[in-house]
């Protein structure tokens, strides 16, 4: 495994997110195959572990808790709190308060005195960023946080936030199928050194190359609600799945490995955070560090992306037709 770092953090260049093993694309594992999962991630020189108050709610935390606490010293270990109430929670929750008392209860779940990355689980855009970034720099003092971030913020978001309390990442969307990011988000992260995490790398499963038209998505899945898995929009997409076919033959890989060796190359303060939950998804998907694209298969992949029109999206809104589950 090849490491890289956000900010003052070593992570492995490929982390893991743990959200579909409680939920959200469909049936999951046993509990402890989800752990034995999580085991051999660890074991294959994975040490980026995410999980969420809201992935559940709670329960992610409570599973991904149990299962790394065997080196739970020897992992960068994330979660997030939501700017609003989750079931049982009551009060004002974007106070310092509440945020105090969603990290206790998350440190709680997790079996740990002390979370390494955590992020503010969406920014509202009227939210005063100013004010959460005193109160995480003031968690940090107190030893409960490492460090901490922002998902889905915007640059603005960012510089305010990080000229009070240094930002070490921001997560958020980012794949071949999602690059909004690009534009502006991603060059604030690089200005300021601030790590820049992927969730949704491989845009829901869809870069596998291992869905199409006709694939049933059952329960709490989230492709159910996801416009780029309609059927029409997954026919109209497969240009860029083609694309990624060519490359794997190529370089002797899987379509995953070419989307996440992609983003690798793309800047080095990058790192993809795909869920995995299979054996064989654990290997692929961490393996992909150990792809290496070159200068002219990047600018030959690049500029064949760039020519490629996107078709369909990956929403908060339309997930939450669901009515089942929290976005990433």
């Amino acid at each position: 495994m090849k490491y890289r770092k956000l900010r003052e953090l070593e992570v492995s260049a490929v982390g893991m997110g743990c959200m579909g093993f409680s939920h959200g694309y469909g049936a999951t594992p046993e509990e402890k195959e989800s752990i034995r999962l999580m085991h051999l991630a660890h074991d294959l020189g994975c040490n980026f572990f995410d999980t969420a108050e809201a992935y559940g709610p709670y329960i992610n935390e409570e599973l991904v808790g149990k299962a790394v606490k065997p080196f739970r010293d020897k992992i960068i270990l994330i979660s997030k709190f939501v700017p609003v109430n989750l079931p049982g929670q009551t009060g004002e929750k974007l106070s310092k308060q509440g945020v105090r008392n969603a990290l206790e209860a998350s440190l709680k779940r997790l079996q740990t005195d002390y979370i390494d990355l955590y992020y503010e689980h969406r920014v509202p855009l009227d939210s005063d960023v100013e004010e959460v970034a005193h109160w995480m720099g003031e968690f940090i003092k107190e030893g409960k946080i490492r460090a901490w971030g922002q998902s889905q913020s915007t640059a603005e978001q960012i510089r305010k936030a990080h000229a009070v309390t240094p930002l070490t990442a921001v997560q958020s969307e980012y794949s071949m199928m999602e690059r909004m990011f690009e534009k502006e988000v991603i060059p604030t992260c690089e200005d300021l050194r601030i790590g820049f995490v992927a969730f949704s790398p491989l845009a829901s499963g869809f870069l596998s190359g291992k869905y199409d038209r006709n694939t049933l998505y059952k329960g709490d899945d989230v492709r159910r609600v996801i416009t780029r898995f309609s059927p029409e929009n997954v026919d109209a997409n497969q240009p860029l799945l083609d694309l990624l076919h060519e490359f794997a033959n190529r370089k002797g890989c899987t379509p995953a490995q070419i989307s996440l060796a992609w983003m690798l190359k793309k800047k080095d303060f990058i790192v993809p955070i795909p869920g995995m939950r299979k054996e064989e998804r654990v290997r692929e998907n961490l393996g992909a560090a150990d792809i290496e694209l070159t200068d002219e298969e990047f600018d030959a992949l690049e500029k064949a992306l760039d020519n490629i029109p996107i078709h369909g999206n990956r929403t908060d809104e339309d997930i939450a037709k669901l009515g089942t589950v929290k976005s990433s």
